[in-house]
C-alpha cells in the first residue's frame, strides 16, 4: 500500500505555524540606542542583546540628553537625573527597577591594612571616590557624613572617577588602597579585590529608574524594552547581578 504524500498546501501550512512559533527577533534598525549608568554595563546586554548601548556617568548622559542626542532610551543609577529629565520634557515617567548598596573594596593583597571603613581615616592610605557629580559620588558623601569621617577621609582621596567602572578598575590595579563602590561592581573584579561591608544604617536608599526617550523616533521599540527590563526575566537576571528588586506596582 502506498502512502500518500502530504499536499504542498499542508505543508505551507505547517511552514506558516512553525514560523510564527518561533520568537520575534529585532532587526538592526529597529535596535533601540539606550543610554545606560555605568554599573549596568554587564546586566543590561544580558536582557537585551540587540540594544546599542551607551554606558557612562548618569549625569554625562543626562547632559548628553538635554544636548539632543539621539537616545530611546535613559537608565540612570539615582532618581535625581531621570526626574530632572522628565520635569524637563525630555523623558516620559520613569520607572524604578533596581535598587543597590554601597560596598567598601581593596586590593586583594590589601597593602593599607584596611579592615573596616574607619580605617580609611589613618593618613597615608590612597582612597578612590567618585566625583560629587554623579550617583556613586554622591552616595559615598552620604555615607561618609553618616559615619562621621568625611573630613578625614577626604583628605586621603587620591583619585575622583566619573563613573564606578573607573573606581572599581583603580583598586583592581593595585592604584588605590581602597574605593567605594556599587556591590554589582565589586563582582567582575572579585578576584583582584577584597570585599568590605558597610554598616547598614549608614547606607543611602540606592534606586535605579529607567525612561522611554520623549523626542524618540522609535516609542514602540523604547517601550518594549523597558517592558524587558521589568519582566520577569529581567528581575532575574538584575537579581543574579546583585541588585535588590523594588516592588512593582500593582496592575
Amino acid at each position: 500500500m502506498k502512502r500518500r504524500r502530504p499536499s504542498t498546501s499542508l505543508l505551507l501550512g505547517v511552514v506558516v505555524v512553525a514560523a510564527l512559533a518561533l520568537p520575534a527577533t529585532t532587526s538592526a534598525g529597529d535596535a533601540v540606542t539606550v543610554y545606560a549608568a555605568a554599573s549596568l554595563t554587564d546586566v543590561f546586554p544580558r536582557i537585551d542583546r540587540a540594544a546599542r548601548y551607551s554606558f557612562a556617568g548618569s549625569d554625562q548622559l543626562a547632559l548628553q540628553l538635554q544636548q539632543g542626542a539621539p537616545a530611546d532610551v535613559y537608565a540612570a543609577a539615582s532618581p535625581k537625573y531621570a526626574e530632572l529629565l522628565y520635569r524637563s520634557g525630555l523623558v516620559r515617567k520613569p520607572s524604578v527597577f533596581a535598587t543597590n548598596k554601597l560596598v567598601l573594596i581593596v586590593p586583594r593583597s590589601n597593602p593599607g591594612g584596611v579592615k573596616s571603613v574607619y580605617d580609611l581615616s589613618r593618613s597615608g592610605l590612597r582612597v578612590v571616590i567618585g566625583d560629587k557629580s554623579v550617583p556613586i559620588g554622591t552616595y559615598t558623601r552620604h555615607i561618609l557624613d553618616a559615619l562621621g569621617i568625611t573630613a578625614d577621609v577626604t583628605k586621603n582621596v587620591v583619585s575622583q572617577e566619573t563613573d564606578v567602572k573607573g573606581i572599581a578598575a583603580k583598586v583592581a590595579l593595585g592604584e588605590a588602597d581602597a574605593g567605594f563602590v556599587y556591590v554589582t561592581d565589586s563582582r567582575p573584579v572579585a578576584g583582584k579585590v577584597r570585599v568590605i561591608a558597610l554598616p547598614a544604617w549608614a547606607q543611602p536608599p540606592i534606586r535605579y529608574e529607567i525612561a522611554v526617550v520623549a523626542a524618540s523616533s522609535k516609542q514602540l521599540a523604547a517601550r518594549a524594552f523597558v517592558k524587558r527590563v521589568l519582566s520577569k526575566r529581567g528581575r532575574l537576571l538584575l537579581r543574579r547581578a546583585g541588585f535588590g528588586l523594588p516592588k512593582l506596582p500593582k496592575r
